[in-house]
């Protein structure tokens, strides 16, 4: 091992793809915007220079390879190495990479790992991963411009990957600030019914703090990261994972946890935190006390019915008749004005409306929110999301201050539902001391909580 081919490694295993061609295989660079020709032809004759000069010549003195590359409108660009690949194939399975389709949806880097055999080499491997699946899109970001960020975008259900790469930044001290797992109580946390949860892993990393300790092999990567950490006013330190406060929501139980393409170490589980999963899969840097304190109260964390659900009225009905817990309730109609539910939420925005007790109901934000969907204009929606829930109602109000929204109230605390304008909502009620009877931890694991179905039993003897 080298510098220049622990450089090529990450480059082939972060965006190496192989098909039957004995004689060439790609490298994609899933750029996008940053690297479209037509959104910065500057920046896109840059990239191309890096190709040739920087990853040619490599790719010739390692393993005497020839590149070419292509690129797309939309910013996807594709090195092509062309020659004998037989010494990328050998190098590769002796790090017990099958060199077949995409590698890194199914890659193993641990091999790798061991031959890194200092912080050079790891810089130089991580490179090669940054030049190929790190994200420096503006996009990416702590809540503002403040804290700049490189996001790590990997496709597939490799949580090993991952992980071990999580712990490679930590060797050489560039701590990831988040990490965004392919799981549905990651990426739709609210709602049991979408399904486009398989989004692909996010590691991020504060850019100050992968400046100071990683590296890119791409000039025009490296002058993205200057770019972009010119919009803070300070420099920022990542802190240690141990050390973190952990600030957890409530999360809805989602049929995907089951899906058969999640390790299963990971299956079957039900996670409340991005740190949660760390302290599953073994971390040694895992905050497992943190977590451990969050299991005093999971019932107030973890609800079996959709935290807000929104689609066409239609929609809400078919889920209403195919699931026997909502289908046999029967429901109480009200016009209840939307005024006095805005007045509710000025007073005391943690308020349970509807509840039979004084610790469960109904979240009045969510209600909020469910009435801004379903009253809204088409202008005023992002798809399915309210541009502005609040500023949506004050609106409507203003125009009509005796404005109503239809909702139906079940004799059980199943979910809650909103009509309105041929839209409709279905909203989970919180309800502690019944979902904490659902709650166990696997036997296998004690960290990796387990959550039965609900069913009306649980819900009558809560009477």
């Amino acid at each position: 091992m080298n510098t220049d081919k622990a450089y090529l490694l990450g480059l082939i295993i972060g965006g190496g793809v192989f098909g039957n061609a004995e004689d060439v295989f790609s490298i994609h660079l899933p750029y996008k915007k940053w690297g479209s020709y037509l959104e910065n032809p500057q920046r896109a004759g840059e990239i191309a220079g890096d190709i040739l000069r920087k990853v040619g010549q490599m790719f010739r003195a390692v393993y005497n390879l020839s590149v070419q590359y292509e690129t797309t409108p939309g910013g996807t660009w594709k090195i092509l190495c062309e020659g004998d690949t037989t010494p990328v194939k050998e190098d590769l399975a002796y790090y017990g990479i099958a060199c077949e389709g995409e590698l890194r949806g199914n890659a193993d880097i641990s091999r790798v790992v061991v031959d890194l055999v200092d912080d050079n080499l790891k810089r130089r491997f991580i490179a090669g991963l940054a030049d190929t699946i790190g994200s420096m899109a503006k996009s990416h970001r702590r809540f503002t411009e403040e804290h700049q960020i490189i996001s790590f975008e990997i496709k597939g259900y490799n949580f090993q990957f991952v992980c071990d790469l999580c712990r490679l930044l930590y060797s050489i001290n560039c701590i990831p600030d988040q990490i965004n797992w392919n799981h549905p109580n990651i990426h739709c946390a609210n709602d049991p019914y979408y399904s486009q949860w398989n989004k692909g892993f996010k590691l991020r990393i504060l850019l100050d703090q992968y400046a100071q300790f990683g590296a890119f092999a791409f000039r025009t990567k490296a002058e993205t990261s200057n770019e972009n950490r010119r919009l803070q006013r300070e420099r920022h330190e990542a802190e240690a994972c141990e050390t973190r406060e952990i600030n957890v929501t409530p999360s809805t139980v989602h049929p995907a946890e089951n899906d058969a393409r999640l390790p299963e170490t990971i299956r079957g589980g039900h996670y409340i935190h991005f740190r949660h999963f760390c302290a599953v899969l073994g971390c040694e840097h895992a905050p497992y006390c943190k977590i451990r304190e969050q299991f005093n109260h999971l019932g107030e964390i973890i609800n079996p019915f959709p935290i807000l659900h929104k689609d066409e009225y239609s929609q809400i009905e078919n889920i209403i008749r195919s699931d026997s817990l909502m289908a046999e309730r029967n429901y109480r109609v009200s016009n209840v004005s939307i005024a006095s539910l805005l007045t509710i939420y000025n007073d005391e925005r943690n308020s349970l409306l509807y509840g039979d007790s004084y610790n469960n109901g109904y979240p009045i934000a969510e209600i909020l929110q469910a009435v801004a969907y379903v009253i809204a204009e088409e202008n005023e929606l992002a798809g399915k999301r309210p541009r502005g829930y609040l500023q949506i109602i004050e609106r409507h109000l203003s125009e009509n201050n005796d404005l109503s929204v239809e909702v139906r109230m079940p004799d059980l605390l199943t979910p809650l539902v909103i009509v309105g304008n041929g839209r409709g909502a279905l909203i989970g009620a919180k309800n502690p001391e019944v979902y904490n009877r659902l709650i166990s931890i696997s036997p296998e694991n004690e960290y990796k909580i387990l959550v039965r179905q609900i069913t009306e039993e649980d819900l009558q003897n809560a009477r």
